[in-house]
């Protein structure tokens, strides 16, 4: 499996944008659970979003909810993550990650994962 996110910037606070993961691999992409995670300068990677292999649920952490939204086209075999009113504090390396899950919740492990991309939020 191979992830490669793209989108990430340099944006003022209160902005928008939209990450994309996209997605290759033998086994097909709807056969995975994916998510968004982020890690800051100095702190440790945390749980951003995730989406279930049908999208029929979504999980998103406490401090982006209402404001992020995940979404994934298995058409494309892309998963992307909508930024809206973005703060400061969003600034982190995003990364993009699969795991191969036919569960009706996001998982929790992931097992694939991508480079990465800079996010920035001035204020």
């Amino acid at each position: 499996v191979q992830l490669a996110e793209s989108g990430g910037g340099l944006v003022q606070a209160g902005a928008s944008l939209r990450l994309s993961c996209a997605f290759s691999g033998r086994t097909s992409f709807s056969s995975y659970a994916m998510g968004w995670f982020r890690q800051a300068p100095g702190k440790e990677r945390e749980f951003v979003a995730a989406i279930t292999w049908s999208g029929s649920a979504t999980s998103y952490a406490d401090s982006v909810k209402g404001r992020f939204t995940i979404a994934r086209d298995d058409a494309r075999n892309t998963v992307d993550l909508q930024m809206n009113s973005l703060k400061p504090e969003d600034t982190a390396v995003y990364y993009c990650a699969a795991e191969i899950s036919r569960a009706t919740m996001p998982p929790y492990e992931y097992e694939h994962w991508g480079q990465g991309t800079q996010v920035t939020v001035s204020s």
